[in-house]
């Protein structure tokens, strides 16, 4: 089978290294793929977002199955687009996109089914969203409407922070047309969670747990991240809380899409927080989470391939889905000053260690072969141990031999997992 995966981060390398394991597989197609997954697959240097010309290479090229990583894509309507040229696809229509393209649209389907989350009013106008600021608790939670690379979440300790959220989000334009509206809505307090899920849109199969890491320093310090880093499984995530979220969230959520003719097939990432009043959502994604994604697949024991093809033919209560009983880290190595000003093409050098996995998320090839730094988040060190501690300590080791110049890690990875299982 040769096999088309739109995507070029860790992620989309997570899922490429997985679905290599099985024997069917001939070629896979990166579009547009990095550094690192052109050791693992064909890359083309096709934008994700170029939906024209990955429709075009589709047509010119023998592909059998299709897989749809990023957000963008699948909100713009790409899966639809191939399953138009016979492809089958892993990844969700644009109508069920939604559920990750409008934070509006996503609150309000909750709202409307009854799914626990937190309170929230939406505004079109700065004047508006300003003066309801002047009534709200605090903190406050700021969201753009659309898609923002993992950036448009605001926590507001204050009015002036909520202030200057409103500002740079709804009149400096920062996510573009992403912040024509905005939700404020409640803060809410305890342990979050992020538990992906496939599903055929009538089975809902959740895989392992796991815990993000994203702020950009210890501590849960600095600005939003795209991730530093995770863990699987989240030892806050336990069988009781697991049964009350398929019952209370995840089995609704897929009811709701399908009364609302959205029927989601795909990934669905619920990003959980739970507070003292049981488990809500902070948020939907439409794909894997990144870096999620780099500790879940590794503890997948049923053959990937076969659950992306199950989820399209609307057969996943056939597939026994199983995950190893096993742990996961990943440590992003990122470039120097991200998430703001970071500088690209730098040299990356990489001592390989005993047992680890490294996921490229912003990597390129230089003409002469040569490795280099490409985006903010680097390079993911993935590594799995029967206990977490042990998963750490081999995740760290692996970070440790990535070395390029202004290279950065957060140190505590993990610490607050530890905390909890001895807690």
């Amino acid at each position: 089978m040769n096999i088309l995966v739109v995507g070029g981060g860790g992620r989309e390398h997570a899922i490429i290294k997985k679905l290599r394991e099985n024997e069917r597989v001939e070629t896979i197609y990166a579009l547009p793929g990095n550094g690192g997954i052109a050791q693992d697959a064909v890359c083309t240097g096709i934008a994700a977002t170029d939906l024209d010309g990955i429709a075009a290479f589709a047509r010119e090229n023998p592909v059998d199955f299709a897989v749809i990583a990023p957000d963008d894509p699948l909100v713009l309507g790409l899966a639809d687009r191939l399953r138009g040229l016979g492809i089958p696809c892993f990844g969700p229509s644009a109508k069920a996109a939604a559920i990750e393209g409008s934070k509006v649209f996503a609150k309000d389907l909750m709202r409307k089914y009854g799914i626990p989350t937190a309170r929230y009013q939406v505004f079109t106008s700065s004047a508006e969203a300003l003066a309801y600021l002047e009534t709200c608790p605090y903190p406050a939670v700021v969201k753009a409407d659309g898609l923002a690379l993992g950036k448009g979440v605001l926590i507001c300790e204050d009015i002036a922070a909520a202030r200057a959220a409103i500002a740079s989000i709804m009149e400096e334009k920062i996510f573009g047309a992403s912040g024509s509206r905005v939700v404020i809505e409640e803060f809410l307090t305890g342990p979050e969670v992020s538990v992906l899920a496939f599903t055929d849109g009538k089975t809902v199969v959740p895989m392992v747990s796991s815990m993000d890491h994203k702020r950009a320093l210890d501590g849960d310090q600095g600005l939003n991240t795209g991730g530093m880093g995770t863990i699987a499984p989240n030892p806050y995530y336990t069988p009781a809380i697991a049964k009350r979220c398929m019952e209370e969230i995840f089995l609704p959520t897929i009811r709701a899409m399908n009364a609302e003719g959205r029927t989601f097939k795909g990934c669905l990432y619920f990003g959980l927080m739970l507070t003292a009043d049981g488990p809500k959502v902070i948020e939907y994604n439409c794909r894997f989470g990144d870096p999620e994604a780099q500790v879940v697949l590794p503890l997948l024991k049923t053959d990937l391939l076969t659950i992306f093809q199950a989820v399209e033919e609307e057969r996943l209560a056939e597939v026994p889905v199983e995950f190893s009983q096993e742990c996961a880290c990943c440590v992003m190595v990122v470039s120097g000053g991200y998430p703001a000003h970071y500088e690209k093409g730098k040299a990356i050098s990489i001592v390989p260690s005993a047992g680890a996995i490294y996921y490229h998320s912003g990597t390129a090839r230089r003409p002469d072969g040569a490795l280099v730094t490409s985006g903010g988040r680097v390079i993911g060190a993935t590594a799995v141990g029967d206990t977490l501690e042990a998963a750490i300590e081999k995740a760290y080791a692996a970070a440790r031999g990535i070395t390029f110049e202004g290279a950065y890690m957060r140190s505590d990875i993990g610490q607050r997992a530890l905390r909890a299982k001895e807690g």
